[in-house]
Formats: C-alpha cells, sequence, structure tokens
C-alpha cells in the first residue's frame, strides 16, 4: 500500500479495493498484511523519527489519517522495543533464574562456534515457529517451500554469537532465540542499494555493530513458563555485552503478548514505535460503491 498525500488517490485506490472484496463476497478489508507472519506488517501509527529494523516498513504520517477519513478502525497494534543492554552482573542474575530452570527440565544450551551447528536444526527452528505462532494473530502456517526460502535468505549471514539453541535431553529443540547486527544504517548510507558499494557497508554491519535486531524467538508450548526466554536473552546479551553492544530493538510483537513483553521487565526498556492494523467492515450498500469505473 502506498499512495501520495492527496485524498482524491487515496479514495479511489481504496475504492477499487473495497468494490473488488465485495464482488468476491468479502465482508471486511484489513491491513496492512503480509502473506504471513514473516512479512512486513503493519502501519507505522506512532515513532516516525526512530530508526526502524530492515523486517518493517516506514510509512509517513499522513497514511494513518488518510486510512482514518475513510473509515479504517484499528484492529490490533504491534510495539516495537528499544532494549539498553545491561552491565554483566545484571545479565548474569538473569543467567542464574535460567540455569536454576535448566537444571530443573533437563534443559542445556547449544555451544555454537559457526553458522554449520545451526544448520542442522534449522528446520526444527521453523516447526516450532508453526507451533508456537499458531494462535497468534492473522497467522497463517509456513510451507517447506516458504521454511527453505527463509532459510536460504536469514541463515547464510547470521552470527552464532546471537543465535540460541536450546534442547531437552534427547536434543530435540524446545526453544531458539535468532538475533541478527542491525544492518538499518548501512542500507539506509546506501539509499537501500547493494551496489557497488552498499554490499561493503552490510557485510561489516554483520561484522562489527552496536545495534542489534531481536528478530525470532519462539519456544515449544510445553516450555513457556520454564524460564527458556530468559536464558536465551542472556546468552545473547551476554555476547552483546562482550562485543560492545550498546542496544538491541525488539521486532514488533503483539500488544496483548505479555508473555514476551514481561521479559523487558529485567532491561531498561521503551516502547519506541507502534505499528497498527486497521480493518473496515464493508457495507452492502456503500457510497463508494456507484463508481465502478
Amino acid at each position: 500500500m502506498d499512495f501520495i498525500d492527496d485524498p482524491e488517490v487515496s479514495e479511489a485506490l481504496f475504492r477499487t479495493v473495497e468494490n473488488y472484496a465485495r464482488e468476491n463476497g468479502m465482508e471486511a478489508v484489513h491491513g496492512p498484511l503480509g502473506f504471513c507472519d514473516m512479512d512486513h506488517q503493519g502501519l507505522l501509527v506512532e515513532g516516525f523519527d526512530e530508526m526502524g529494523t530492515i523486517i518493517t516498513y516506514y510509512h509517513y504520517p499522513y497514511y494513518k489519517e488518510h486510512l482514518e477519513r475513510l473509515g479504517y478502525v484499528k484492529d490490533v497494534d504491534w510495539l516495537e522495543h528499544e532494549i539498553i543492554v545491561p552491565e554483566s552482573s545484571e545479565i548474569e542474575r538473569i543467567n542464574k533464574i535460567a540455569s536454576r530452570s535448566f537444571e530443573k527440565y533437563g534443559l542445556r544450551m547449544l555451544d555454537l562456534k559457526n553458522k554449520k551447528q545451526i544448520k542442522p536444526y534449522a528446520r526444527e527452528v521453523f516447526e516450532i515457529i508453526n507451533i508456537a505462532y499458531n494462535d497468534l494473530y492473522g497467522y497463517v502456517t509456513l510451507t517447506d517451500k516458504q521454511i527453505q526460502g527463509y532459510i536460504d535468505m536469514y541463515f547464510s549471514y547470521v552470527n552464532p554469537d546471537y543465535i540460541c539453541l536450546i534442547v531437552d535431553k534427547d536434543d530435540r529443540l524446545v526453544g531458539f532465540g535468532v538475533v541478527i547486527p542491525s544492518l538499518s544504517k548501512a542500507v539506509k548510507k546506501n539509499n537501500g542499494r547493494l551496489f557497488p558499494f552498499g554490499f561493503i557497508d552490510i557485510l561489516k554491519a554483520i561484522k562489527k555493530n552496536d545495534t542489534l535486531d531481536l528478530y525470532l524467538v519462539a519456544v515449544r508450548p510445553e516450555y513457556k513458563m520454564t524460564g527458556v526466554p530468559a536464558a536465551m536473552l542472556s546468552r545473547c546479551l551476554r555476547n552483546a555485552h562482550k562485543n560492545g553492544v550498546k542496544k538491541a530493538i525488539a521486532s514488533p510483537q503483539l500488544e496483548y503478548n505479555h508473555a514476551v513483553q514481561s521479559l523487558w521487565r529485567f532491561f531498561e526498556a521503551r516502547p519506541h514505535r507502534r505499528r497498527r492494523c486497521y480493518i473496515k467492515h464493508l457495507n452492502e450498500n456503500p457510497e463508494l460503491n456507484s463508481d465502478k469505473n
């Protein structure tokens, strides 16, 4: 969804979409959403002056005004948090909580040295995503083809220091965290272009960076309340502290996902961006339905 700041343009765009929806028996239009939960979703409604991540879109403030003028209302919001990396003493406190949990439930964290150690667990990562995210707003189960695509896309440039894999006594993956060095500044510096020199700044950002993007985290439902998420954060933050990282940006989380947001109580954190999914229920005889040119 893109349009210039002209009410006639946005009205023509949404009139066309709404008429098409009615003609195909639809009762409502909602979005912005992607084809699955891994796609960009939600309209930016707060935090326009904050640096975004590569997994989110930027929108000008006028988008919100146009949508609401056309009768769209909030359906759900996502929050993004900025987290300051704490001192090592605070990280160790979180680590103690995790250690007790590991001992109680017979879990261990894999000691990852290189990307080759991650690959055998890549498909299991997405198996857990399909299970853990199934009840989240708008989630669509990932297909085998999509899973392979995301493995090829993301696992090629991950840093083992910021990947956390937790297994049970049978080596079955029970939870994971994927954190990537922020590429936002590198991409912005080159106006989104990889060539001729953009890829060099991206490679530099992967190796040395003061900001991390908390990209994915998921835990099997039966291990949700066992301290596994705290353990994953502890590992990533310990390595972040070692590597001179100053802050992390959490990917969008549903406003009612209190289980994830409760993790931020351990840190100096602030919600710095808000994204919204809008919805408009369609009437049988709408005023905008008259123009089908």
